[in-house]
């Protein structure tokens, strides 16, 4: 692959923020936290009627576009900021674009800027290390 810096990494796009993927996330991590689950409750937050998406699950869809980009294999490192929660029914879309291009022995690996924007406001923010060779 032949990247260079500034490339703009394709979007990858969740249409939809599933609760149903939110209630199995909270049980299969064993997640107290009602805000994930609870609709009603989240009344006294300001968003009744709605949940919150798990950060993890926030991050996964970044990763799906790392890896629809680079390859199942590719991410070396990654460090994000989780700055506004993503709600269900919402719908959200990961970019990246690639700041720097470091050949080594066996890898070439880029250094991109990550993000996850619901309505072209960043709720996700960070860097990505990524094997591109």
């Amino acid at each position: 692959m032949n990247v260079q810096v500034g490339d703009e990494i394709a979007p990858w796009t969740m249409a939809h923020v599933d609760p149903a993927r939110m209630r199995t996330m909270a049980a299969i991590l064993r997640d107290p936290y009602s805000v994930h689950w609870d609709s009603v409750a989240n009344g006294a937050l300001g968003i009744p009627g709605r949940v919150v998406n798990q950060g993890p699950l926030n991050l996964g869809y970044v990763v799906n576009m790392l890896m629809a980009w680079a390859g199942p294999q590719c991410v070396r490192r990654l460090t994000v900021s989780f700055g506004h929660p993503v709600l269900d029914g919402d719908h959200v879309v990961a970019h990246g674009r690639v700041t720097a291009v470091e050949p080594g022995a066996t890898e070439t690996r880029a250094t991109c800027d990550i993000w996850l924007d619901r309505e072209g406001v960043p709720v996700v923010t960070g860097t990505a290390v990524v094997a591109v060779t």
